[in-house]
């Protein structure tokens, strides 16, 4: 799903990857709501193409781990993850990805990561050498172990991070917005395009569209933050007015599915 370039003009190509799904109770992402509710959420990452490079936020999850049944027993035991592994192929990895965009790894410049949890950042080891931006905040909740969603070997070895403290232009029209409160230093990402409204990607700020239209918080916060947690969804609401951008929430089906796909942005 993508939204090309204007030909002739330069500007921004925005394309969403799905790296995998996860079926779990729905209060994993609307906090206190939708018990015995089961889901299935995408796992996204997105390519951002620029004019002065290329920028991916999000890795998804390390194939790994899921793939070989000891590594996958060691890390989804029942015990820890009442729902399992995720779902995903060889066919959602990102050189997959990028083999069917007439890319590699190497073209890749710059890897934004919006949060280090295992679905979000465990596909780093498809991006060896890359340059990536984390905030600081972040890198140490996750290095803590602060919460079950970090993996430590995920963000382990020779990884070129670039510490981040606060808000930044990752390249000229793609914005970084800090929303604290799923994790310790959470990023969204503003992206405007050549034409059309500007896109905002939420992140885990909010996982679906209700987590925005009702300013409900996720279900895991940091700290149990909630309140910051909430403060960042109405954060994301007041960009989105004051800049004409579109939400797009990130483990929404229905939004994956219907929304994009009824836009024709592929």
């Amino acid at each position: 799903m993508t939204v090309p370039l204007r030909p002739g003009r330069k500007g921004v190509r925005l394309t969403a990857l799905l790296t995998g799904t996860h079926r779990y109770e729905k209060t994993l992402s609307t906090r206190n709501r939708g018990h015995g509710v089961i889901v299935q959420a995408p796992i996204l990452a997105y390519l951002v193409e620029t004019p002065n490079g290329r920028i991916l936020y999000d890795v998804g999850c390390d194939y790994s781990k899921i793939a070989e049944p000891a590594r996958r027993a060691q890390y989804f035991s029942p015990e820890t993850f009442t729902y399992g592994a995720p779902d995903m192929d060889e066919s959602q990895r990102l050189p997959s990805h990028f083999s069917r965009l007439g890319l590699t790894a190497k073209d890749i410049d710059v890897v934004f990561l919006g949060h280090l949890h295992f679905d979000h950042a465990g596909g780093l080891c498809d991006v060896p050498g890359c340059e990536v931006h984390v905030q600081a905040d972040e890198l140490a909740a996750a290095r803590a172990q602060e919460d079950m969603g970090y993996f430590a070997d995920d963000f382990a070895g020779p990884i070129d991070f670039r510490e981040q403290h606060g808000e930044y232009d990752v390249a000229p029209g793609v914005r970084a917005v800090a929303t604290p409160g799923h994790t310790a230093g959470h990023m969204s990402l503003l992206v405007e395009l050549a034409e059309g409204p500007p896109i905002l990607l939420c992140g885990d700020a909010a996982d679906l569209t209700e987590n925005l239209e009702h300013e409900v918080a996720p279900g895991l916060c940091w700290r149990e933050r909630e309140d910051m947690a909430v403060a960042s969804i109405r954060k994301l609401k007041s960009l989105a007015a004051e800049t004409g951008a579109q939400l797009w929430p990130n483990h929404d089906l229905a939004f994956w599915g219907g929304t994009m796909a009824a836009r024709e942005w592929h």
